[in-house]
């Protein structure tokens, strides 16, 4: 279960975190080619100064930050797009600037996800980790 992990340097409100994460979940599932419902999204929010990347000129406009735990497998234009893609939504809700982002990606074996109903496997292309 890719665990996306999304970290702001200010507060936010559900009206943005919500839309954010719906959109979050599917770009994650249209790049990665698989389902949804097994993707846990958590919004992290830290005073101004709480957060910080050594290339960001300025902190008060916004820094933002992703760890994501996913399954092994993915190409790396695969990983590259998601990265991408997660800048442009972090910008497109939040309004931080790109060169502001950091986003880091950490690869686990499919049977390091757990579920109630069982741990995933391996990632294969055009999956459904949920069906049996």
């Amino acid at each position: 279960m890719p665990h996306l992990q999304f970290e702001i340097n200010r507060s936010l409100q559900d009206e943005e975190k919500v839309p954010f994460s719906a959109e979050a979940r599917q770009l994650f599932s249209q790049i990665m080619d698989t389902g949804t419902d097994h993707i846990c999204i958590s919004i992290r929010e830290f005073g101004t100064h709480n957060l910080s990347i050594g290339r960001a000129t300025d902190p008060e406009s916004g820094v933002a930050v992703v760890n994501a735990d996913i399954r092994e497998g993915r190409t790396l234009k695969q990983r590259r797009d998601l990265a991408l893609g997660f800048m442009e939504l972090m910008n497109k809700y939040w309004g931080v600037d790109k060169k502001q982002m950091y986003v880091t990606l950490t690869e686990h074996k499919g049977e390091d996800f757990h579920l109630l109903e069982k741990y995933l496997g391996g990632w294969e292309e055009g999956e459904d980790p949920l069906a049996d």
